[in-house]
């Protein structure tokens, strides 16, 4: 699957003007709140039409304004994921996945009814009314609902906006299944990094509408200047899972550069996963240390630093391949010598993380 995006729109005093290219899996459109996501995506869907360019899936062009050409929306066969579920609260949770099916074609395979029930495991649900869900229910329905349409491409517009931390808990190992487990390509919207760290193979940034930075989840997520919150700065890796002890709810999970112990849910031998370090959650020391309640000490190099007006220090090391973001106070780093090339440990905070 590749699908080509060119867009160009005035709305108001917003200028949109976005680029980019997907070729499967997990794209996200990732970004503060009126970055120009969800005009993207709406000129994707076919919501709206550009001032000026394309849309082209799989070669077949279905926005191309020089030649005034425009696809109607439902056409297109795209399936749309809103904030809300959207559930007609008149029908059972059964009928709202069965209205699905009215949009398939007739010669598209999809996905069975079955597959998709257990895929979001709402089998227990299908009887109840939509009144009678939870926020994290309804969007597994609502997701169902689109998969059962069969199509092309899912378009996903800030699905866990509407949820609290419980419930986007609930529901972000059904979206790992579904991105897992189906061909479907997926343009998922957020503005959370913790989500698109979790989910996406392919991220794109934007700011002001505009495209600031397009490539892998874990290039783009581990570089300071995508998280538009540097709070929320960090590094993504992605290793396999050796072994879990019971006893202390630890899963050990081996990277490029050595192995992390990560706690929470039992994780089966050989599984991969992905593991978000938040650069806050990073201290430095110059010399392996000892006596510390710290599982997790990764060596590595300091292959670069960026110094902020605000007195910290971003500082990202080269662990054995592995990119790991710390950030310190600039009177740490001057204490400490740090400088590009230097030899030093990073001591990671193991509550800090999860897979």
């Amino acid at each position: 699957m590749t699908l080509i995006v060119e867009a160009k729109q005035r709305l108001g005093g917003f200028f949109l003007d976005a680029a980019f290219t997907s070729d499967g899996g997990v794209t996200a459109l990732f970004g503060r709140s009126g970055s120009g996501k969800t005009s993207l995506i709406r000129i994707i869907a076919g919501l709206a039409r550009p001032d000026e360019g394309r849309v082209i899936l799989d070669g077949e062009t279905l926005t191309e304004t020089k030649a005034r050409l425009f696809v109607p929306k439902h056409r297109r066969r795209f399936g749309y994921v809103f904030q809300e579920a959207r559930l007609f609260p008149h029908l059972s949770v059964r009928a709202n996945l069965s209205y699905g099916r009215w949009f398939a074609p007739r010669a598209a395979g999809g996905e069975s009814f079955d597959h998709v029930v257990d895929l979001l495991g709402i089998e227990m649900l299908l009887d109840r009314s939509p009144a009678k869900l939870s926020g994290g229910e309804k969007q597994r329905v609502a997701i169902g609902r689109a998969l059962l349409c069969s199509p092309r491409l899912l378009l996903m517009d800030e699905p866990l906006a509407a949820l609290d931390e419980a419930r986007k808990a609930e529901i972000l190992p059904y979206l790992e299944r579904l991105r897992d487990q189906t061909e479907i390509p997926i343009v998922y919207v957020s503005h959370s990094i913790a989500e698109v760290a979790r989910l996406a193979n392919k991220v794109v940034v934007m700011r002001d509408g505009r495209v600031e930075a397009v490539g892998p989840a874990g290039d783009i997520l581990s570089r300071a200047s995508a998280a538009f919150d540097r709070k929320e700065a960090g590094a993504l890796l992605q290793g396999i899972v050796e072994s879990f002890d019971a006893r202390h709810h630890l899963s050990t999970v081996a990277l490029k550069s050595g192995r992390l112990h990560i706690p929470g849910a039992a994780l089966a031998p050989g599984t991969p996963v992905r593991i978000r370090i938040p650069s806050r959650d990073v201290m430095l020391a110059t010399a392996r240390p000892e006596g510390l309640s710290a599982l997790n000490i990764v060596e590595g190099k300091i292959e670069q630093l960026s110094r902020d007006a605000d007195g910290t220090v971003e500082i990202q090391l080269d662990c054995g391949g592995d990119a790991i973001l710390s950030r310190i106070t600039a009177l740490s780093c001057e204490r400490l010598d740090l400088r590009t090339g230097k030899t030093v440990f990073a001591v990671i905070k193991t509550v800090a993380l999860e897979a």
